[in-house]
């Protein structure tokens, strides 16, 4: 069992239980599987393939052209 411990402030028995509550329920919620905060394939896809923009007289039209 964990200790919580007010440092600054004066929280209301409301407030206190509201934190408890938050914290209780943070620590009891599934953990999301590994490797799942990947960006989608197809969003890798065109990260990969698109040619970074190179500033310079002329590339505004060039940007409209593959």
């Amino acid at each position: 069992m964990s200790t919580v411990k007010v440092i600054k402030g004066n929280p209301t028995p409301e407030e206190l239980a509201a934190l408890v509550t938050v914290i209780a329920a943070r620590a009891n919620a599934p953990q999301p599987a590994a490797g799942t905060d990947r960006a989608s394939s197809w969003a890798t896809y065109w990260r990969n393939t698109r040619t970074p923009f190179h500033p310079g007289p002329g590339q505004w039209r060039a940007s409209a052209h593959p």
